[in-house]
């Protein structure tokens, strides 16, 4: 049956000015990190995905990596492009990245001209398209001068195959410096896509301060840090859930008894709030004015709703905050 998006989906309004761009994004993006792999149901991935879009979310956020096995996701977001979203391409915003392994040898990771030109190409084979929107260099190199994978990304948009640059998990040092080069080069950086959430606060001390002087938007991933900010794991750790299983990035000796103190009181406050924890947490990341998007995984069409609910409360009292912070510390 010919998928039709829903002709509402623009109506509720959510999004934002990404730093001093032209380019706005929904306030809720989704990422196509977990849940979309070829060890994932594609089917169910496709569900996602199409009722993203019908809620409004018009950014989907991949890297070369992404699966299992290592660029699985973007040929599985490939084919729901093709039998989907393709007539809608121009309504999207698709973004990918390069840095961390990828393939086998010393031209498969890092930062070099070498390998980011060449793994952009293999993303766009894999989905099918022309360009992306944005690509990112998804991690600093320490052995590649920054003015050589900068001058990559430039000359990635300069091909017309990607219309802005961004960077990933780079310090507030390392962001101002890249964005000097960037902007010399006469592309400027686009965005930040850094860890954020309420038990991982780094861009607090630095990052947000760069941001606001470079014009540059921000994007958290993890807002959820990996689920345990919801109540996933308040009793036990689902077969299903990203600690259950065997290839996910969240370990089950990470869910220790002390943060699960913290998520129990975290939930407590979400629920006087009238919010699912996870709810509240999304909410809490996209209080800062720097926060351009806050990126979200899903593992269900259901899980996606819930998430999306945020958006129907993202006011907080500073007593609300005051707590918060009492119960992270």
């Amino acid at each position: 049956m010919t998928y039709l998006p829903d002709e509402k989906r623009y109506a509720g309004g959510h999004y934002r000015r990404c730093g001093r761009s032209g380019i706005k994004l929904p306030l809720i993006s989704l990422g196509l990190w977990h849940n979309f792999g070829g060890v994932d149901l594609f089917e169910n991935g496709r569900a996602i995905v199409r009722r993203a879009f019908d809620r409004g979310i018009t950014h989907f956020d991949l890297a070369n990596n992404y699966g299992p096995p290592f660029g699985s996701a973007e040929e599985n977001f490939g084919k729901i492009l093709a039998q989907d979203l393709r007539p809608w391409r121009d309504e999207l915003v698709i973004s990918t990245k390069a840095g961390y392994l990828m393939w086998p040898g010393p031209y498969g990771e890092w930062g070099s001209r070498k390998y980011v030109l060449a793994s952009l190409d293999q993303s766009l084979k894999r989905m099918g398209l022309d360009y992306v929107d944005i690509f990112y260099s998804h991690r600093p190199d320490p052995d590649t001068p920054l003015e050589e994978t900068m001058g990559a990304l430039d000359q990635a948009v300069r091909s017309g195959k990607a219309l802005y640059a961004g960077v990933s998990n780079y310090s507030a040092e390392m962001t101002a410096r890249a964005a000097a080069i960037l902007r010399d080069l006469g592309t400027p950086c686009l965005i930040h896509q850094p860890k954020y959430n309420i038990f991982n606060r780094w861009i607090e001390e630095g990052l947000t301060g760069v941001l606001e002087q470079e014009g540059i938007g921000c994007i958290a991933f993890s807002p959820l840090a990996q689920g345990v900010l919801t109540d996933r794991y308040l009793k036990g750790i689902p077969g299903d859930s990203r600690a259950g299983k065997p290839h996910g990035f969240l370990r089950p000796e990470q869910i220790t008894e002390e943060s699960l103190a913290k998520v129990r009181r975290l939930n407590e406050l979400a629920q006087r709030r009238g919010q699912s924890l996870a709810q509240m947490a999304l909410a809490w990341v996209l209080r800062l004015p720097q926060m351009t998007s806050s990126l979200i995984g899903a593992s269900s069409v259901a899980q996606l709703e819930n998430n999306l609910g945020a958006l129907n409360h993202l006011d907080f009292s500073d007593e609300e905050l005051r707590e918060i912070d009492e119960i992270a510390r």
